[in-house]
């Protein structure tokens, strides 16, 4: 069973890739950019940027690659996309062993240009001497798609290790502009203010001190940005470790950090149940945003169980509330049984399938096994209601058994290693891609569902495979194993 990539952040077994990859075939150039979320080449449609942390380039062992598949009015396909690493002409440094480009990515429009932008790290690059100081790109959008980058400066280099481990975009500030949030291995995160300029640097910055453990194996570990109390500033979650009382061990933490005038404030703090990925998203229409956080462990962290489960955290005007739910296996028609390794909750998402104005929710399981495939992964999909997610109506499930899904259920394919709800067909209503991160040992795969305007569905089903869009096949690239857009 594979850790999570976001926290383990080193296992990929290699694939090679050619120097110097550029593969762009999109479409005819849109005349401004659509200022919409996730849209790189502002045509209108949002698009998926797949990263590939275990490829190799050139012959250097996970330095890492990240695929931009363009959307249209039929989704995202191999035939429209543009493939990068950082030995790709116009990309910043080089390819080189264990730098694991791509390990964390976020979309945002960090010039305020119109065009959605990807800032991308290699965590584990070194740095002037300075071993897996890391760093963050941002790939800029533009009419006809990205072409070039610029590196953002570390604001304190040398005060941590791996700069971008993790990373989360948003206006947190309220002047509509997009910043980023960078988390490394110290307790401390920095946030660069929007108004980027051309060479990466920001208007200004930011650093706050969290209660989490700053050390080598630990610090800031996954950001997720989202609108919880409705006030107009992006809230954040930052997850992290904490030492027990007893100070001879750790284990997870999240904290919620509300938007402020000056950015994400500690002034209303508030420590959340554990939990590695967690999604923020309306899911009963109030106006306020829910928080929905897996827990994938077995019952070996506090506050897991069996299998793996998924808690909904409802939010206010003053943010989170103590009303909360937890789903697993054995909740309401959700299908499955809750079983050792299932690692329910592993990656969750929320999006509007139905365009009924309330978020839906994907869970992804990927180590579920399907008629006695260990480890082939599932996919649940519940659906938003007045009273939150409902558990009863409306539940769908996935994997790649399910006739219309690409593919076939094989050990260890982990499909529900990612998911992801967004448009990318420009109807309005939330799509479903899907990664399985060791597809064909190691290789890994996205597969798109397009909602039907009610439901998640098949027709139109699609699988991408690394080959398909430059990414060869030899080792474990992992294609597949981040989505965002």
């Amino acid at each position: 069973m594979p850790k999570h990539l976001r926290t383990a952040l080193a296992a990929a077994t290699a694939a090679a890739l050619a120097g110097g990859l550029l593969t762009l075939t999109a479409g005819p150039a849109a005349a401004a950019g659509s200022g919409l979320q996730g849209d790189f080449n502002g045509d209108g449609y949002r698009d998926l940027a797949v990263s590939a942390p275990g490829a190799t380039v050139a012959g250097h062992k996970d330095a890492g690659a990240v695929t931009i598949l363009y959307g249209s009015a039929t989704g995202v396909s191999a035939g429209r996309h543009a493939t990068f690493t950082q030995d790709t002409t116009g990309v910043q440094g080089a390819a080189e062993t264990g730098d694991m480009f791509g390990l964390a990515t976020s979309a945002g429009d960090f010039n305020s240009d119109g065009y959605a932008d990807l800032a991308v790290s290699a965590p584990y690059e070194d740095v002037s001497g300075d071993a897996d100081g890391g760093t963050v790109q941002i790939l800029w959008g533009a009419a006809g798609g990205i072409t070039r980058t610029a590196t953002v400066p570390d604001p304190a280099p040398t005060k941590h290790d791996r700069f971008g481990n993790a990373l989360a975009a948003g206006d947190f500030d309220g002047d509509k502009k997009s910043d980023l949030a960078v988390g490394t291995t110290s307790a401390t995160l920095r946030v660069l203010k929007g108004g980027f300029s051309t060479a990466g640097v920001p208007a200004a910055k930011a650093a706050v001190k969290l209660p989490i453990l700053g050390r080598s194996d630990a610090g800031i570990r996954t950001l997720t940005a989202g609108l919880v109390n409705g006030d107009g500033r992006t809230d954040l979650v930052v997850n992290g470790f904490q030492e027990t009382p007893q100070g001879d061990n750790h284990y997870d933490a999240n904290y919620y950090l509300p938007g402020s005038g000056s950015g994400p404030s500690t002034s209303g703090m508030r420590k959340l149940p554990a939990g590695i990925i967690t999604a923020i998203g309306d899911t009963d229409g109030d106006g306020y945003g829910d928080l929905v956080t897996g827990v994938h462990w077995d019952d070996s962290v506090p506050g897991s169980t069996k299998g793996g489960k998924v808690n909904v955290i409802y939010g206010s005007a003053s943010g989170p509330t103590s009303r909360m739910d937890t789903i697993t296996q054995e909740t309401g028609a959700v299908p499955g049984n809750s079983e050792r390794g299932d690692v329910f909750g592993y990656e969750v998402s929320l999006g509007d399938i139905d365009g009924d104005g309330r978020q839906d929710l994907a869970i992804g399981a990927g180590g579920e096994d399907i008629d006695g495939v260990a480890d082939t992964g599932a996919v649940t999909v519940l659906r938003g209601s007045p009273s939150g997610i409902d558990t009863a109506h409306g539940v769908q499930y996935f994997h790649q058994d399910t006739p219309g899904v690409p593919g076939a259920s094989e050990k260890t394919d982990f499909f529900g290693g990612e998911v992801f709800l967004s448009d990318i067909d420009g109807d309005s209503k939330a799509d479903l891609t899907v990664g399985a991160s060791y597809e064909n040992d190691g290789n890994g795969s996205v597969v798109s569902l397009l909602s039907d305007g009610s439901r998640i569905g098949t027709a139109g089903a699609r699988s991408v495979a690394p080959s398909a869009v430059g990414v060869p096949t030899t080792g474990q690239p992992q294609f597949g194993s981040f989505v965002t857009g």
